[in-house]
């Protein structure tokens, strides 16, 4: 049974585990810091698709192939997939999986997706309903840029607290088993929280004030301190947007810089790579948690952590005509 933990938080009893999971990633992460933590790398980014939007389905289908495989499962025995991507309509995700025949619920948290996928696969198999679910997201450099800012052509300069978008997906499967796995065992549902910023090149700013919101929900629902964590991840608040997570939180009384790391920071060398204030998209928080973060609890490296991916919750039209950027977190804890 899933229970409330004070206004925001709740825990699931059951502890539904994540008994397999895959990154698929492109050639610039491939040339990161992790870029052997990846189960498959597309040195083409465009897998030989006629658009950048077939390209990043490829890249979906190709994460959740590879996370059935691990699990010596079938498509068919999946009970529902909660998949969605930065695009117009989630088409990387309706068309990168329409061929599997799985029960989809389309999801839509921006760069937040892949907490907000995997607190949703948690609540079915705890209600019951559902028995295996998969959770899948993805995003593409190419796809975003054409979509939120300049088409590649255009040749437009990016400014310092910009950041990359990577060109990657993960998946992970949600069941139960007796062999030892991570487990979700709490979870924290955002807040809508728009801090006014418009800048839809420092996405960092716009998202950090919902991050450092959410956590702090989070500790005080359930009585928890930072230091209970061996690694607090952010999904992509970049160089820029974890500077001011720090100074928001201590500002509640919680000093992060022990142990925490951001998913937009690890992904790239900023002083190798030009991505200026370091990784965002759908695909940048889902392919660090099923490439890195997942493997190093899997192998006990990590026993306890807080995954809080972000996500800014505007779109094209919003951006052109002024508004400012609201903006989302989702906490997930994962324990081993």
């Amino acid at each position: 049974m899933t229970k409330r933990t004070g206004r925001y938080t709740f825990t699931f009893d059951s502890h539904p585990k994540i008994l397999s999971f895959a990154a698929v990633a492109g050639p610039k992460e491939s040339e990161g810091p992790l870029g052997e933590c990846f189960d498959k790398i597309f040195y083409d980014p465009k897998v030989l698709m006629n658009s950048w939007e077939q390209a990043e389905s490829e890249f979906q289908k190709e994460a959740l192939s590879l996370a059935i495989k691990k699990a010596e499962a079938k498509g068919e025995d999946l009970d529902f997939i909660f998949a969605g991507d930065l695009l117009n309509q989630c088409i990387s995700s309706s068309y990168g999986l329409k061929d599997f025949s799985i029960p989809y619920l389309g999801q839509y948290g921006a760069c937040s997706t892949m907490a907000q996928s995997l607190i949703m696969g948690a609540i079915t198999l705890e209600s019951g309903v559902g028995r295996l679910c998969g959770c899948v997201t993805s995003s593409h450099f190419c796809s975003a840029e054409r979509q939120y800012r300049f088409p590649l052509e255009y040749g437009g300069q990016r400014t310092p607290t910009a950041q990359w978008t990577v060109t990657g997906a993960g998946s992970c499967l949600l069941g139960y088993a007796k062999h030892p796995a991570p487990c979700i065992t709490r979870a924290c549902v955002g807040r809508i929280l728009d801090a006014g910023v418009k800048d839809s090149a420092n996405m960092g700013a716009a998202m950090a004030p919902a991050a450092a919101q959410t956590l702090c929900d989070f500790l005080s629902d359930s009585g928890q301190s930072v230091l209970d964590y061996d690694r607090i991840f952010t999904g992509d608040l970049g160089l820029v947007g974890s500077d001011i997570l720090y100074t928001l939180c201590k500002e509640q009384g919680h000093d992060l810089r022990q142990n925490h790391s951001d998913c937009g920071l690890l992904i790239y060398d900023r002083q190798k790579q030009d991505v200026h204030a370091g990784g965002s998209g759908c695909g940048c928080a889902a392919s660090v948690l099923c490439g890195h973060i997942l493997p190093s609890m899997a192998a006990g490296k990590l026993k306890k952590i807080l995954f809080i991916a972000t996500g800014a919750l505007m779109s094209s039209t919003s951006s052109q005509q002024g508004l400012s950027i609201p903006c989302i977190a989702h906490l997930v804890e994962i324990s081993i």
